[in-house]
């Protein structure tokens, strides 16, 4: 009898998600054998669905990064990995109720967002613009003053359209759209006069228009460049732990400036489009030092 107790305490002991206490979303994917990952479906190029309706992105190979880690944290090799599509406006409920148990795509990190939910390590940095049509001639954002203008319900950029609109008073009328696709549509059907969007996701929207050359992005931003990280639940210590050890090991690793390359500087599905925009110096030197900061102010240094 002696004899079978200690072979049971060996086992135990030789299983990882054994060796310690299980919590958390650890628990919760150790007992379901499954992670559930949230993706936008049009938030190209950091999570979107390719030519075949799989979900792909920058975003979503970094939280395929964190689901190796978690695998070798439990001792999973064949855990089953879900995709589960959300919006600006449901990530966050979708999160906190446990249908997903990280949000990959391009959500902005703030000091706002963080009393809901928390990010891992900062993966991109982008500032607010708007992108206009160029017959429209216009160049600022006073010269949006009286007209319609879009953005995704749920967003950040939303909420900096409103503010600045407020605190300049310039009577926008501010229409928000389910998504991204929603809203470029609106913008090229000129229900509105002008798009309000991360720069990086304007910039991709144009270069995937029927006709790039007829729109430009405006010089003044509505915000500094902000960081954009990963979502996961508040109050998960031993996740968050792990997540932030296994992004920042990706970050200083070569393999990101690999994987940013795949995404950003190379074509990339479903219709080869390629959007020329290297890592700027802001970006390589957060990624060497990895935050989950929401200040964008902590990554002009």
């Amino acid at each position: 009898m002696r004899f079978l107790k200690s072979l049971l305490v060996v086992a135990l002991l030789g299983s990882p998600a054994a060796a310690e206490e299980l919590s958390g979303t650890l628990q919760k994917v150790k007992e379901a054998n499954r992670i559930a990952l949230g993706f936008q479906e049009a938030s190209i190029p950091f999570s979107y669905l390719d030519g075949d309706q799989k979900p792909v992105g920058y975003s979503l190979d970094v939280c395929l990064t964190i689901v190796d880690a978690v695998k070798q944290k439990l001792g999973l090799a064949d855990l089953n990995v879900e995709f589960v599509p959300v919006i600006s406006s449901t990530r966050i409920p979708l999160l906190a109720n446990g249908t997903v148990d990280l949000v990959c795509g391009s959500a902005t990190n703030n000091a706002e967002r963080q009393r809901l939910v928390a990010y891992t390590n900062t993966h991109f940095l982008s500032a607010t613009r708007f992108a206009a049509k160029k017959t429209q001639h216009i160049t600022t954002i006073a010269d949006l003053k009286g007209k319609p203008v879009v953005a995704v319900s749920g967003s950040t950029n939303l909420l900096q359209l409103s503010r600045v609109n407020t605190e300049k008073n310039l009577g926008i009328t501010i229409l928000p759209a389910k998504d991204q696709l929603e809203a470029f549509l609106m913008l090229e059907t000129d229900r509105v006069v002008a798009y309000v969007m991360d720069d990086i996701q304007l910039s991709v929207a144009i270069a995937r228009s029927k006709a790039p050359a007829d729109y430009m992005i405006g010089d003044e931003t509505f915000s500094k460049a902000e960081p954009f990280g990963i979502m996961l639940r508040k109050d998960d210590a031993p996740f968050k732990t792990l997540v932030d050890q296994a992004t920042a090991t990706l970050y200083r690793s070569p393999r990101i400036e690999a994987m940013y390359g795949k995404w950003f500087t190379s074509p990339v599905p479903p219709n080869g489009v390629n959007f020329n925009t290297p890592m700027a110096d802001v970006l390589r030197k957060a990624l060497a030092h990895p935050s989950d900061s929401p200040d964008p102010a902590s990554y002009e240094h």
